[in-house]
């Protein structure tokens, strides 16, 4: 068995998303706009009728899923395996930042390398992780079940492409979500990958 209906919803916006820093695992706040955009959201996601609704246990993420828990009374389930990937010593940093003081770091990471030497999880080691809470999440619900997972932009970005059989060390063929945008998936009986893709950045405008 599993989830008739997959939703990966990221949250909505925080300073450090209106400001270009790379957030990782720092536990960052939504902003006001990010509360707005999570209360608009939930609205329409409550719509789906979700089932389980699981979240990153970083703040911005929780306090995302929690406006759904309002609408629907469903309370969400933290994961600490849908955070964000980690990005050690570049977290709070602006790009232009990261090129100054790591060149040659910076560059490999924009050629779709794994920067070395600043303590940056891996895009393999991310996507497994978030991929694995979602499908033990899915795992013991059915076909009328919605299960919505709240998480990160990297994360899902990561996770989804495991979830379509990928491999994230060599694969870029989806874009980051908006803020508080969403994408849908329903799995794929007798069939590889297990998942397939149905839509993707779906958002209020």
């Amino acid at each position: 068995m599993t989830a008739g209906t997959l939703v990966l919803w990221r949250h909505g916006q925080t300073d450090f998303n209106r400001s270009m820093r790379l957030q990782g695992q720092s536990d960052i706040a939504l902003n006001e706009t990010g509360r707005r955009q999570a209360a608009g959201a939930a609205t329409a996601l409550a719509a789906l009728l979700p089932t389980r609704i699981i979240t990153s246990d970083l703040v911005r993420a929780a306090d995302t899923a929690q406006a759904l828990g309002d609408l629907t009374g469903i309370v969400p389930v933290p994961d600490p395996r849908l955070r964000e990937r980690r990005f050690g010593a570049w977290e709070g940093m602006t790009r232009s930042e990261i090129a100054e003081a790591w060149p040659a770091a910076y560059a490999a990471w924009r050629q779709g390398h794994e920067p070395e030497g600043v303590g940056a999880e891996t895009r393999s080691e991310c996507g497994r992780r978030v991929a694995a809470a979602v499908e033990e999440a899915a795992a013991d619900l059915t076909d009328d079940d919605v299960l919505v997972v709240v998480a990160h932009g990297a994360a899902i970005t990561l996770g989804q492409t495991v979830l379509l059989g990928l491999d994230p060390m060599d694969w870029f063929g989806l874009t980051g979500l908006e803020n508080c945008a969403w994408t849908i998936m329903y799995p794929n009986p007798g069939r590889e990958p297990a998942w397939r893709l149905s839509a993707y950045n779906l958002g209020l405008d």
